[in-house]
């Protein structure tokens, strides 16, 4: 059975994609799955931001793929964005529709409009 459930879907208002994990990701486990699964692009921390003041950390790596940000809050969600590098959350994305881990939920685009 999945741990995680995302939505590979655009940002409210935007053509951008991201991967939005909605369930699971307020386990403390949550980030060395995500970068497990995701291991063979070879993803290394090159920042973190810790915004208090949102309650959030942004993670930034670089991989095989580009650049990509991993944020997540303490409400126990999670999100991967990467803004100049479209093609690299796709390839997340296939990687992730893979796992066992994880489990994509489709949902409709128009919602995000």
């Amino acid at each position: 059975m999945s741990q995680y459930k995302y939505h590979f879907r655009p940002g409210y208002q935007s053509t951008e994609l991201l991967i939005d994990i909605f369930s699971g990701a307020e386990s403390e486990n949550f980030n060395s799955d995500f970068l497990n699964t995701i291991r063979e692009l070879k993803p290394k921390m090159i920042d973190i931001l810790d915004l208090w003041m949102n309650d959030e950390v942004l993670m930034t790596y670089d991989s095989e793929i580009g650049k990509f940000t991993l944020s997540k809050d303490i409400w126990g969600f999670a999100f991967v964005m990467a803004e100049n590098n479209q093609e690299g959350l796709v390839q997340i994305n296939s990687i992730l529709e893979k796992a066992a881990l994880f489990e994509k939920v489709e949902v409709d685009f128009e919602k995000y409009k």
